[in-house]
């Protein structure tokens, strides 16, 4: 465990603002690089967050409630935003391994 800064695992300050409001609660990034583990811990405002668990995983797996805890209404909507947000440079590949960040608000 670990506290980490809020930047290296959230990748901008909408995305920042969004665990914040506690409209997003996990959020998935390429397997490359590993950007947290479970039980590190972060700052948004003062306010802490506790990462909870940390998944490897396929984009195949994607389910629709983990688009809603991306911020997303549905699973097309998520791959939508995906490609928008990574122009030129994102297809969406289900067999494309990525690791899920889930995170928490602390006590």
């Amino acid at each position: 465990m670990a506290e980490i800064d809020a930047d290296d695992i959230l990748p901008n300050d909408r995305v920042q603002q969004s665990v914040r409001d506690g409209e997003i609660t996990q959020l998935t990034r390429g397997a490359s690089n590993r950007y947290a583990s479970e039980g590190d811990t972060f700052e948004i405002d003062g306010e802490a967050f506790e990462v909870t668990s940390v998944e490897r995983r396929t984009l195949g797996e994607f389910t629709d409630a983990d688009a809603r805890r991306e911020g997303s209404e549905s699973l097309a909507a998520y791959k939508e935003r995906m490609k928008r947000v990574h122009p030129g440079d994102f297809e969406w590949d289900d067999s494309d391994e990525v690791l899920t960040y889930r995170f928490a608000r602390s006590e």
